[in-house]
């Protein structure tokens, strides 16, 4: 008796484990994924803007690292009214209809950044945006909701802009503007987006 109550434990277990490694692997594969670094560089879809577009003298880079991750690293400078740096991607190759939030992985270095999301191809187009705070050589993972991303012009939130529509998103990246002068350091492994459903 023992014996085959044992067994029924033990089969009753197996089938939980199995029921919850499928429905992991169903959750896994409905992300999209539209920049994995482990895997390739996209280096050349992204696209490095300071504010020495409008006389500051802040520096910032895009790089492949060893360890399989993008860096964007700088020094923000607030001289001549400066203070940003900024990365943003090519435009992207995955449509974003039907899908709620991105999902960014990412290692900090305790300070502030933006997620700007773009709609426009000119440079001069309003920005959605959304800010989040990095902890010091961690690892997170930031879930950044298309309903948080707020319509931005050269820093000014827009009250008369709608909110941002998914099938409208032409490109992505990231900006440091904390009114803070010093080095940055923001190692991104990879971007997805989440579907309605999740």
């Amino acid at each position: 008796m023992t014996s085959t109550l044992t067994r029924f434990i033990q089969l009753i277990n197996l089938l939980a484990l199995a029921s919850m490694a499928s429905s992991m692997n169903a959750d896994t594969a409905t992300y999209k994924t539209l920049f994995d670094f482990q895997v390739s560089t996209h280096l050349s879809d992204w696209e490095v803007v300071n504010d020495g577009v409008m006389g500051g003298v802040s520096t910032g880079q895009f790089q492949l690292q060893t360890n399989g991750c993008a860096v964007f690293s700088g020094t923000v400078r607030l001289e001549n009214n400066g203070g940003f740096a900024s990365v943003r991607s090519a435009p992207l190759r995955e449509a974003l209809t039907g899908c709620n939030a991105f999902v960014v992985r990412l290692r900090g270095d305790g300070r502030r950044y933006k997620f700007s999301v773009r709609t426009g191809t000119g440079f001069d187009t309003p920005l959605y945006q959304c800010s989040f705070m990095t902890k010091e050589a961690e690892w997170e993972e930031h879930r950044l909701a298309f309903s948080d991303l707020v319509p931005t012009f050269r820093g000014r939130v827009l009250a008369d802009v709608p909110s941002l529509n998914p099938a409208k998103v032409t490109a992505i990246g990231f900006l440091i503007s904390d009114k803070q002068a010093g080095p940055f350091r923001l190692e991104i492994e990879w971007i997805k987006v989440l579907p309605d459903k999740l």
